[in-house]
């Protein structure tokens, strides 16, 4: 299943190269961000929630390897960093690497790379790469045939209620807020809330209601989440 609505902060001063990367993964089903320098960059990086960041080398205003530094030192942020650069030299990567970059791409690149890169980052960040399955107290869900049961029982699913289980059980007991659940269902332009008000009604009925025993809560206007009890940290 591809990752659809994942957010991306692009830093990039070429504009033209900028214009040409983000094109291309947005219509790969990324949202993106941009930062042209590198004060914007470490500002979006630090007071924003992104699933990766894509990080040029050479920017005016602060080095990438330098934000790269902050945001992992300063500002704590675990968001995964792939660093773009037209240096090829060994040093310049371990550098890199060292300030807590996840991956590095050297200029020019190939689109594609890019984007499986980016992908393969946000699922090891998730989790995903590592598991087969996501498991939360008898409800399972298979992440290669996206079959769904709970207590050994098949359940059908929605399409967008399966992908609103998928993030849930992936971060499990975690609250997922509203926000970020209708951005990475729906991107910069979700439906109105009574739509996803629907969808959780439909999901909750489907995963909780045939059951003893309750495993989807609501944090009342703060998010949602999947939990073998309510007294679990959120």
């Amino acid at each position: 299943m591809p990752i659809n609505n994942a957010q991306i902060l692009l830093v990039e001063d070429n504009k033209a190269l900028a214009e040409t990367v983000g094109t291309f993964l947005e219509n790969e089903g990324f949202t993106l961000d941009y930062a042209v320098d590198g004060l914007t960059a470490l500002h979006l990086g630090t007071v924003n929630r992104y699933d990766a960041l894509i990080l040029d080398v050479g920017l005016p205003g602060m080095e990438g390897f330098e934000i790269c530094r902050r945001l992992r030192q300063d500002a704590g942020i675990t968001t995964p960093i792939l660093m773009l650069t037209a240096r090829d030299q060994l040093q310049d990567k371990l550098t890199g690497f060292a300030q807590g970059a996840d991956d590095y791409l050297i200029k020019p690149f190939d689109l594609p790379e890019l984007s499986v890169r980016l992908q393969a980052m946000i699922r090891r960040e998730r989790g995903e790469l590592e598991h087969r399955e996501l498991k939360v107290a008898d409800l399972t869900l298979d992440l290669k045939t996206l079959e769904v049961s709970r207590s050994g029982q098949r359940l059908r699913l929605t399409p967008t209620g399966l992908k609103i289980l998928r993030i849930l059980m992936r971060e499990s007991p975690k609250v997922v807020y509203r926000e970020s659940l209708e951005r990475e269902l729906w991107g910069d332009e979700p439906p109105d809330s009574d739509t996803l008000r629907s969808h959780l009604y439909q999901l909750r009925k489907a995963i909780d209601k045939p059951f003893d025993r309750q495993l989807m809560y609501t944090q009342q206007g703060i998010g949602f989440r999947l939990a073998e009890d309510p007294g679990q940290p959120g």
